[in-house]
C-alpha cells in the first residue's frame, strides 16, 4: 500500500513540474496560463467557493473545479508543448 502512496506522489510531483515548464514555455497560450494559475491559486487559497464545513459538497467543489481548471488548460495547450515537457521532466534535462 505505501508502495501505491509513494508511486501516486512521484506522479503527482511530476505532473507539477511539467505545469511548471508548460506555463514557463512562450508557445502556452495565454487563457491556458491563466487557467492553470487559477487552479493553482483555488488550492493554495484559504477560502472556497463552498466552505468546506459544508458535508460533502465542501469537498466536491475542490475535486471538481481544480481538475476541471487543469484539463481545461491541457486542452488549450498544443500537444507538442505537454509532450515536449513530459519528455523533459522523464529524462531529467530539467
Amino acid at each position: 500500500m505505501f508502495d501505491r502512496i509513494r508511486a501516486f506522489t512521484r506522479q503527482i510531483k511530476r505532473e507539477i513540474a511539467v505545469y511548471r515548464l508548460v506555463l514557463a514555455d512562450a508557445r502556452t497560450p495565454l487563457p491556458a496560463k491563466i487557467a492553470l494559475g487559477a487552479a493553482i491559486g483555488y488550492l493554495l487559497l484559504p477560502f472556497d467557493l463552498i466552505p468546506d464545513f459544508i458535508p460533502v459538497l465542501g469537498q466536491l467543489d475542490d475535486l471538481l473545479i481544480v481538475p476541471g481548471l487543469v484539463w481545461l488548460a491541457l486542452r488549450l495547450i498544443p500537444r507538442e508543448v505537454v509532450e515536449e515537457a513530459r519528455r523533459q521532466i522523464t529524462e531529467g534535462t530539467v
